[in-house]
């Protein structure tokens, strides 16, 4: 690449400021949330929503918990001013939430603004001008008073306005492009603002800082915004709001950066959709502090049913990657990840632990609605012994011996490597249950009888079909299992040493089964056999017998 050199910083890092900031380690409450999806994430569609989708995604916004919604821009089409309307005369807006419209600093944008919120109980008037560099050059061709008068023509004329409005009315202003703005110019407008609405303790005003486009790293914009939270006039009464976009990917980093020094409220969307690269995911943020411990005032228990909503209404996708809501970001694929998560499942239940800590699962999957066995154990061929025995155990109750276990993960990998493909959990159990449980190939054991000889000697008679051929063989061993192989050696002519046996009941089972696991060693190798049944003698004779048709 070789055209870097026309390229040139468009922000401005403040002076004057100390960032101790930098020293917190964790944001310890939320934000004040306001979700942009029906305005900044609506305009960004290539089909916007129907004024139904909107309404349905208006009722899901209330439903997750936010208490401030911007529902649009009134004056820009005749449907955002219906879609306003609507929600006041069908009475749609709970009493605890206040929606918020955007509105340019002109006199018939602003009249047809408050035109739409007739009847609304609560609303939040946003008003906005440009102030950037690029734009006062390029795009109004204005010096800066001329910006600022601008802003002052608009803040008055909210006031006028408002005076007429029935409902409660707060102000919220944005200097639009903040980030491209000399910060000394951006804190005189915004304060030529709050000069004109003169804001209370009970009539507070909101300070919009957009990152319409992010230009800079995270730490200046943090500092921008401290610049700003020291040099407001009448800061208790200024709420500090952020809107950052992800131009740069940083977007969350902005949004937390930008808290710590010392912003109240944030502005974005579910999922992060918006202009370009998108506004900040409020999802992500929002877990993010859940996942350190601070309970963020948003539910966001059943993230596949809002998943589901918001890519219905919008015809957007949530990339399968997204983090906390993409479906592959529980998944581990890695024989040693899935190991671990399965070590760090037992160690929490054996241990009591209320604290999540299991590796590699920054959050419990099952606090936003996924579920362990479907979303975080998944088998392909970088799969190993651990996981696929954790989906064995935990959804179908079958316990493998640890050397059973790395065996049949190994041929259940070799199985996806070579179709190239996942497998599915119940795929892993039908393949153990084909190539491992009650094998009769080869060879089966038809009856069995028993006769004790003495207290350590037991007498068989044994019925052994083998290659079709049944034979009846009488023998005598240390247990009815050891008669059973004897058996089998003599009908089989096959030399092995049975190495390994573990049983144990199949929890959970509508009937009482038990399931046993035999290992053999013949000819140097080990194979592994395993039987089902509700009796446990009948339940060992059949994995001995899978174990040695594995053998044959």
């Amino acid at each position: 690449m070789k055209n870097n050199q026309k390229y040139v910083k468009q922000y401005y890092a403040p002076c004057g400021v100390t960032m101790d900031w930098v020293k917190k380690t964790a944001i310890e409450k939320p934000p004040v949330w306001c979700s942009v999806d029906l305005r900044d994430g609506n305009q960004a569609l290539i089909i916007p929503m129907s004024l139904e989708e909107k309404l349905e995604f208006f009722e899901l916004l209330c439903k997750i918990g936010f208490k401030e919604i911007e529902v649009g821009f009134p004056a820009a089409s005749e449907t955002e001013y219906e879609f306003c309307r609507a929600l006041i005369e069908r009475n749609l807006i709970p009493d605890d939430v206040t929606i918020q419209v955007l509105t340019q600093a002109r006199e018939h944008i602003i009249a047809k603004t408050f035109e739409a919120l007739k009847g609304a109980k609560r609303a939040i008037v946003h008003l906005y001008n440009s102030t950037s560099v690029a734009q006062r050059e390029q795009v109004f061709k204005k010096n800066k008073q001329e910006i600022i008068d601008i802003a002052k023509f608009g803040a008055e004329l909210c006031l006028k306005y408002r005076e007429q409005a029935e409902g409660k009315i707060w102000f919220e202003y944005s200097p639009e492009s903040f980030t491209g703005t000399e910060p000394e110019f951006a804190c005189e407008i915004c304060n030529a603002v709050l000069d004109i609405w003169k804001p209370t303790a009970d009539d507070k005003t909101i300070i919009n800082l957009p990152v319409t486009v992010e230009n800079s790293m995270p730490h200046v914009y943090a500092s921008q915004v401290e610049y700003m939270c020291k040099n407001l006039h009448g800061r208790e009464n200024v709420v500090i709001s952020l809107h950052p976009h992800n131009d740069r990917g940083c977007a969350v980093a902005d949004s937390e950066m930008g808290l710590l020094a010392g912003g109240d409220r944030i502005e974005g969307t579910l999922f992060g959709n918006g202009e370009r690269t998108g506004n900040v995911d409020i999802i992500t943020l929002a877990l993010n502090m859940y996942s350190q411990g601070v309970e963020p005032g948003l539910d966001f228990t059943n993230l596949p049913a809002i998943t589901e909503v918001y890519e219905r209404v919008t015809r957007m996708k949530v990339g399968q990657r997204q983090p906390y809501s993409g479906q592959l970001v529980f998944a581990a694929f890695s024989g040693s990840h899935q190991d671990a998560i399965a070590k760090g499942m037992k160690y929490r239940v054996e241990n009591g632990k209320n604290e999540w800590t299991v590796p590699y699962l920054p959050l419990d999957p099952a606090d936003v609605g996924r579920v362990y066995e479907a979303d975080v154990i998944r088998i392909n061929s970088q799969s190993g012994k651990g996981g696929i025995g954790y989906i064995l155990e935990t959804q179908f109750k079958l316990i493998l011996p640890p050397k059973m276990r790395e065996q049949f993960g190994y041929h259940v990998k070799s199985i996806s490597d070579h179709e190239h493909r996942e497998l599915a959990s119940q795929e892993v159990y039908e393949i153990f249950n084909r190539d491992f449980v009650n094998l009769t190939e080869k060879l089966n054991v038809l009856e069995a009888g028993y006769d004790d000889v003495s207290a350590e000697r037991v007498r068989g008679k044994i019925v052994i079909e083998y290659n079709g051929k049944a034979t009846t063989v009488e023998v005598e061993g240390n247990g009815r299992l050891d008669c059973v192989s004897t058996a089998i050696k003599q009908v089989t002519g096959k030399a092995y040493v049975l190495e390994s046996y573990v049983e144990h009941a199949l929890e959970g089972k509508s009937s009482a089964q038990a399931a046993s696991y035999i290992c053999i060693v013949c000819d140097g190798k080990p194979y592994w056999g395993a039987g089902i049944h509700t009796d446990i003698m009948t339940s060992s004779v059949r994995a001995l017998v899978s174990a040695v048709n594995r053998a044959l």
